[in-house]
């Protein structure tokens, strides 16, 4: 969920993530999960510099780099080049593009006057009350966490007759760093069971990125469900949280070093009990590192609050797990809502549960788990929500077709055509888009509000997001329908108001994704 790493700073590109920013990868990270070995790095260096000997020398079979032996390769040459400038300053339209884009975001260019004009925040159905204040998770990729913290406090504030509230997102953020990180070293010793080798795709990929700050909405079921829930003045947000980018790059060096130490343990053959005393001796060591950077949560909490009236209210002593059960459950049971989502590519068949290999948080806990369905159903089960007047989560591709600063999200919000004199993002079908690295989950946020035709068909929603009030109409958006039909990927709504037939097909065994499936990116 890299993106909402900046949540604060405009990000037009596409990203691999949670969205909003993008976090730096660490170059030694890179070299540590390449397939490429360090014999093989040097191997080329010898042939570029015409050295070496041997296999390792291969300029004699015509193999050398920059050989003439290229087949039907299109180089571009100096005559393409000069036909190329001539066409561009040919056309006066480029050259005044040249002159505004050189001096003005290339999006900002692409702006549709007309649609800016016709977007409005007025909706025929809306949530009685929606939250207070407005979050924001800065420089991290918690966007999930917060989505779903965002939807829990409605029934709650409304309950407990609060004006504002906020739950702690930075105590889930110190669960799910602690159960993520001893998940991953699971993964490991799972993966070299399988014969997986270090330097294959599934490990390389795991090493890519050991503890990313993402995740899915059956993630947070298990920490809710083990850990419990807090409010923000118990447990409030630490340097580390709301940057997250320093105690990530700690905690992925020690379990990239730690990996090793298990796959050479895993060579001799040792005992489950050996495995396990390992992987706790570790852990001893992630616990600190965590609890310096984020502090560590109490194992009880009293929670003091004026509500609406100003009368003085107290709960507690209480323990996290203790006061989700008793006070939260009843008015939002997580374990009551269901993931769906919409996978167009032809591999991926409709009313079919999907899940992912290696993806989760918690070791015996729930699997991530995808019931597939058309897009149109999902906005259906969103309309359904929200006219009962339940908020609603849901994971897209933030960036695509979005204008950061207004807040809109609409297939027409840009006109990169007028611009450049040819389009992008929708040029191809959504399920091309995914097969080919274009598309892909990267944000979660909460929808709060929908307008629909004379048919009860959904055309437009509005959008609490997580990035302070800054951003779009004091913190929402206004996302048009069609825009979910190209870039809204999953939805979790109550189990109530999903048709039989679709339940049933949770009752199947899923379908395994690789780990680096595109519908597993909102959690990397």
């Amino acid at each position: 969920m890299k993106l909402s790493q900046m949540a604060n700073v405009p990000a037009p590109a596409t990203a691999a993530t949670c969205a909003g920013a993008t976090q730096t990868i660490e170059t030694a990270g890179l070299f540590s999960t390449s397939t490429t070995s360090s014999t093989n790095i040097l191997a080329a260096n010898d042939i570029i510099q015409g050295g070496g000997n041997g296999s390792n020398n291969n300029a004699s079979d015509g193999k050398m780099f920059g050989s003439k032996d290229d087949g039907n390769q299109s180089a571009i040459t100096p005559d393409l080049l000069s036909k190329w400038r001539e066409n561009f300053y040919s056309e006066p339209k480029n050259l005044l593009a040249q002159n505004v884009c050189s001096r003005v975001d290339p999006f900002d260019v692409c702006l549709s006057r007309k649609t800016l004009e016709t977007t409005n925040h007025v909706f025929n159905y809306k949530v009685e009350t929606e939250g207070k204040p407005v979050t924001n998770q800065r420089s991290s990729g918690r966007c999930w966490l917060f989505a779903a913290l965002n939807c829990i406090r409605l029934p709650f504030m409304k309950n407990y007759n609060l004006d504002e509230f906020e739950f702690s997102q930075a105590f889930l953020f110190y669960w799910d760093k602690i159960e993520r990180c001893n998940y991953f070293l699971n993964n490991i010793v799972k993966t070299a069971k399988r014969g997986e080798k270090v330097d294959g795709r599934l490990v390389s990929f795991l090493l890519l990125d050991p503890t990313s700050d993402g995740g899915q909405w059956h993630m947070l079921v298990n920490l809710i469900t083990k850990h419990g829930l807090m409010p923000k003045k118990c447990f409030p947000e630490s340097f580390s949280c709301e940057s997250s980018i320093r105690m990530n790059a700690i905690l992925k060096s020690k379990l990239r070093e730690y990996a090793r130490h298990l796959r050479v343990l895993l060579e001799k053959q040792p005992s489950d009990e050996e495995i396990t005393c390992k992987i706790q001796e570790q852990m001893s060591e992630i616990y600190k590192v965590v609890g310096i950077c984020l502090g560590i949560p109490s194992e009880t909490f009293t929670w003091e609050y004026y509500d609406k009236s100003k009368n003085y209210q107290s709960i507690g002593p209480i323990s996290s797990l203790e006061f989700y059960e008793r006070y939260v459950k009843p008015h939002f049971n997580v374990e009551d809502k269901v993931c769906l989502v919409t996978d167009p590519r032809p591999t991926s068949s409709y009313d079919q549960v999907y899940t992912v290999d290696c993806l989760g948080n918690v070791v015996g806990g729930r699997p991530v788990l995808y019931n597939n369905q058309n897009v149109d159903l999902l906005l259906a089960m969103v309309t359904k929500s929200l006219k009962a007047g339940e908020a609603v989560w849901f994971g897209c591709e933030v960036s695509k077709r979005f204008a950061s600063k207004q807040g809109i999200e609409d297939v027409d919000v840009h006109d990169f055509k007028l611009v450049f004199d040819i389009d992008i993002q929708t040029t191809f079908s959504k399920a091309d888009r995914l097969i080919y690295g274009e598309s892909a989950m990267t944000h979660a946020m909460v929808f709060t509000a929908v307008s629909v035709d004379k048919n009860g068909v959904a055309q437009k929603l509005r959008v609490e997001n997580s990035w302070g009030e800054d951003r779009g109409e004091k913190g929402y958006l206004v996302m048009c329908a069609d825009w979910f039909r190209e870039f809204g990927f999953e939805v979790v709504v109550d189990k109530k108001y999903v048709p039989e037939d679709v339940m049933r097909v949770f009752d199947m065994d899923p379908i395994v994704l690789p780990a680096w499936d595109p519908m597993g990116t909102l959690a990397q």
